[in-house]
């Protein structure tokens, strides 16, 4: 059994109740109350859920320079933790025009022009956060990347100021599609 496999359900049933969507780009997803998060092959727990996001975990592609990803494992807290009550789902597709440049024509893109983990890096250890990728699954997943977001109230305007950063970057001209879930701990 893997853990590398996570599935996201948006429907009825899950820890956490989803405070408020809104489409950066792109289609909506239809309408969830709460989401459940399911690792490995398990069993949906929602009978009818309105949506299945589903990515795998992998190595950090994009954090190319040791220091960098040094930083980020140094810097990053873990997920789960007890303060830790608020958490955003952002789910991304690139278009086509991202993934017909190479991959060192994209590199060059999220670290030179975009800065993107430096971006990122100036927001840990406030915020936790875990990358999967959808395309190692399928070409046709709805998304290419879901990045799960955890952090305590009081963090939640340093993570908009983070979103506010990399939308600015020159990487989101090639964002299609991106919706922000946020939601918050609470049994159901």
């Amino acid at each position: 059994m893997t853990t590398r496999l996570f599935s996201f359900i948006g429907g009825d049933t899950g820890v956490w109740r989803v405070a408020r969507t809104e489409v950066i780009a792109g289609e909506p997803l239809p309408a969830a109350k709460r989401l459940a998060i399911a690792s490995g092959p398990e069993i949906q727990s929602d009978p009818h859920p309105a949506w299945v996001l589903r990515g795998m975990t992998s190595n950090e592609r994009y954090a190319v320079r040791k220091d960098e990803r040094s930083q980020i494992v140094a810097k990053q807290r873990s997920l789960g933790l007890p303060e830790a009550t608020y958490a955003a789902l952002i789910p991304i597709r690139k278009n086509a025009a991202w993934w017909a440049l190479t991959q060192d024509q994209r590199q060059h893109v999220f670290e030179e022009q975009s800065k993107h983990v430096r971006i990122g890096l100036q927001h840990f250890p406030e915020l936790a956060r875990r990358l999967h990728h959808c395309r190692d699954l399928s070409e046709n997943e709805p998304f290419d990347f879901l990045t799960w977001f955890e952090y305590a109230p009081a963090d939640e305007a340093a993570f908009d100021k983070l979103l506010a950063a990399l939308h600015a970057t020159d990487e989101w001209k090639y964002v299609e599609r991106e919706v922000d879930i946020r939601l918050v701990r609470e049994e159901s």
